[in-house]
């Protein structure tokens, strides 16, 4: 199962009730983290899930709102007693960033891996993460994120002794490996069944909704995309900064089957905890409007 966490979900400035956009996941005890403006450590602690296993941290893009948290945060993780590396994931530009932002926090005890992207559509893997980056229009360069969590095929027992797969080779094919024999091959297949469908959560924000970004949410358990603001009156305020609406955000849902919808990165102007949302959920039923610490649990499929 995958831990997810909307740690904050402010646009531009961090208030008293509502810290800067962040995302944590938590997967098999490993964590990675989607964007880290300033405050990100403090509502992390409120949160209390730990530092020492953020092995990633995906940033979308350099805008003060979204990496001035990382120096804190870095000596947050050097406290806690992390000596293995941690890699940190952006478009170009990323070294110079991180160069300057660091310069108080040298002595921390751990490696950083610097993964400085072309700006165009890729996927890689770290660990059991699965990232795929989608550039997306905003005023400065920007990455949205997919991250996935695979399930492997089920072994079959069956299936082995049809195949006549020697016992001692089921659980490295089970691995994926193969293995010749004599010159027999025995390869996954002769063991496992199906693929699985896995975990699959979008993060998208300071961006303008593009074709794309259907294709690149399609399906996803979870969406998690800015609403600058809420309605369509503010459709010319978001576009000249490239942003987007509430309701563009929920078109995009609708169209990509995605099941469930969180919006964040609310302007300052949306004061308060409560953000009316019911004209969104007339375009896609499942939005929620999101709030700090707002935490879910998915869960693989059931097997019929």
């Amino acid at each position: 199962m995958l831990d997810v966490c909307l740690l904050g979900t402010g646009g531009m400035l961090p208030l008293p009730e509502r810290y800067l956009t962040s995302l944590l996941a938590r997967y098999n005890g490993r964590k990675l983290l989607i964007d880290c403006g300033e405050g990100t450590q403090v509502t992390m602690r409120m949160l209390g899930w730990g530092y020492k296993t953020i092995d990633i941290i995906c940033l979308t893009h350099y805008h003060g709102d979204h990496v001035t948290g990382l120096p804190g945060l870095l000596l947050t993780i050097g406290n806690s007693g992390r000596k293995e590396p941690l890699t940190i994931i952006g478009p170009p530009g990323l070294k110079k960033i991180v160069d300057g932002l660091t310069c108080i926090c040298r002595d921390i005890a751990f490696e950083l891996v610097l993964m400085e992207l072309p700006y165009e559509k890729q996927s890689i893997q770290i660990g059991e993460f699965w990232i795929s980056i989608l550039p997306v229009p905003h005023n400065v360069r920007c990455f949205a994120y997919t991250i996935e969590n695979k399930r492997n095929p089920k072994f079959i027992v069956e299936k082995a002794k049809q195949n006549n797969v020697p016992q001692k080779y089921w659980k490295k094919l089970q691995q994926g490996q193969t293995i010749t024999l004599e010159q027999v091959v025995y390869t996954p297949d002769m063991v496992l069944g199906d693929a699985r469908k896995g975990l699959k959560v979008s993060y998208c924000t300071d961006c303008r909704p593009i074709s794309e970004l259907e294709e690149f949410i399609e399906g996803a358990d979870l969406f998690v995309c800015e609403a600058m603001y809420i309605q369509d009156e503010y459709l010319d305020q978001v576009k000249k900064h490239k942003h987007m609406l509430g309701s563009e955000a929920a078109r995009l849902a609708s169209v990509s089957n995605v099941k469930k919808l969180w919006l964040t990165h609310f302007s300052p102007a949306l004061i308060g905890p409560y953000i009316n949302i019911e004209g969104i959920k007339e375009i896609f039923a499942n939005t929620v409007a999101g709030y700090d610490r707002m935490t879910t649990t998915l869960e693989f499929e059931e097997e019929c």
